[in-house]
């Protein structure tokens, strides 16, 4: 097959399809409609399937290549390669790698019923996942009897397949589950990503008698406000019940301490003097320690400023810019490590790790060209990257540089020769307005009248 032109035949075979379906009578649409949505999920499945093997070969061939270093650095970037393939994460990119080697290696029925496009990737993921604790004879035999004959979970909902699969893990070795089950305990965690319209999803991983003791407290404060009059919804009285309780350790007529949070926020000078027009509805970005930026409306980050300055709780950071295109002015150390205010500089400018389809919050700020090769702790050399892809740049034959200094778009390239294009969003610019020239006072008469 040629790998330079069958993928895009593909892709214009699959377009042929729906422009076929466009053009028949509306009476003839919802047969061949679902023909054609049932076609393309078995497409799906297949080239998951071929995604599969070409990651494993892939893994093979760099662990080959690098035969002369030693076992722990001969896999190094691979995942993240997969990933910057599939244009997605490099922790979904590490999940397909380590999904690849064990259906090549250990599931072959799995494989072989995503090749014929009746098994999902999910459904690989389940199994994988489900039978990892067991050994390899055990983990076949339910590889065989769950997806050997395609009559056997024929109809079955993924929760209903999760439950099989762990059921029959629990039969071949029961110790075995139970002590997987106690590894878990230790890796209870939350965690925090941004959501739309200024929200965020705050998340823990839990036990589960210890999961299912919170949601049920929560849920019983909730009926109780609800039958005593309260107008918020269900899930409104457990959210503020959730929060008020971690914040304060109290309910909502208690009072008490909240735990401080630096909260970085940027913003344009037009947006905080509140100008008329399109110049004072640019949004501002966000943050806080571990979250990525997210914009938010610029009448909620005025009001946000405006009341953490009130109530003396933050004190504002002047980030100056360049006038004519809003790039934060340069900075540098002849230090080899980022000092703290560059650093900080990078966070801001970055705003999430810079490998394309990464959105991990920045923990690292990195040499663009390493210092080892004489690149300088600087601005213009620095980025910001997540540890995970910090730790994967640095394997053999990935490079990276600076192909526009002025907007900072670097050049990704991996070992296989593949590149790809790194670029930030602009930071809100200053505008040209009658203000510059009394910007203190006129953000002390903001503040005044916002208190």
């Amino acid at each position: 097959m040629d790998s330079g032109t069958a993928p895009h035949d593909l892709i214009a075979q699959v377009r042929e399809r729906v422009r076929a379906l466009e053009s028949l009578e509306a009476g003839e649409r919802d047969v061949c409609a679902v023909d054609l949505i049932d076609e393309m999920e078995s497409l799906k499945n297949a080239a998951a399937a071929a995604q599969a093997r070409a990651s494993h070969l892939l893994r093979q061939a760099r662990v080959a290549a690098r035969a002369h270093l030693p076992a722990p650095m001969r896999e190094r970037g691979v995942a993240t390669e997969v990933a910057l393939a599939r244009r997605e994460s490099p922790h979904r990119g590490s999940i397909h790698l380590g999904l690849a080697g064990v259906l090549v290696r250990e599931l072959p029925h799995t494989l072989a019923a995503m090749e014929a496009g009746r098994c999902s990737e999910w459904r690989a993921i389940q199994i994988a996942q489900g039978t990892a604790c067991l050994s390899l004879e055990d983990r076949q035999q339910i590889d065989a009897e769950l997806m050997a004959d395609p009559a056997t979970t024929e109809g079955w909902g993924e929760r209903r397949f999760r439950a099989e699969v762990d059921r029959r893990a629990y039969t071949a070795d029961p110790s075995a589950v139970l002590a997987r089950h106690r590894r878990a305990a230790g890796e209870r965690h939350t965690s925090l990503r941004p959501a739309p319209d200024g929200m965020v999803r705050f998340s823990a991983l839990l036990p589960l008698s210890v999961g299912v003791s919170v949601h049920a407290t929560l849920g019983r404060a909730a009926d109780e406000a609800r039958a005593a009059g309260d107008e918020r919804t269900r899930g409104q009285v457990m959210a503020d019940v959730f929060t008020a309780r971690v914040l304060r350790g109290r309910t909502d007529d208690d009072e008490g301490p909240v735990t401080p949070v630096a909260v970085q926020v940027t913003l344009s000078d037009a947006t905080l003097l509140n100008l008329a027009g399109k110049l004072g509805d640019e949004p501002g970005w966000v943050s806080a320690p571990g979250v990525a930026p997210i914009p938010l409306p610029a009448d909620v980050v005025r009001d946000l400023v405006a009341r953490a300055q009130a109530d003396g709780e933050a004190t504002l950071r002047r980030l100056y810019v360049r006038p004519d295109d809003g790039q934060l002015v340069a900075m540098e150390s002849v230090a080899r490590c980022y000092p703290a205010g560059l650093a900080a500089f990078l966070t801001v400018r970055d705003r999430s790790c810079r490998t394309p389809g990464c959105d991990a919050p920045i923990r690292h700020r990195d040499h663009v060209v390493p210092a080892a090769r004489g690149g300088p702790t600087s601005a213009t050399n620095g980025q910001g990257l997540c540890e995970g892809c910090n730790q994967a740049k640095e394997a053999e034959d990935f490079r990276s540089w600076v192909v526009d200094a002025e907007l900072h778009d670097l050049v990704l390239e991996t070992p296989s020769g593949h590149r790809y294009r790194c670029v930030i969003p602009k930071l809100p610019p200053p505008q040209e307005h009658g203000f510059a020239a009394h910007f203190e006072e006129n953000l002390a008469r903001l503040l005044r009248r916002s208190a």
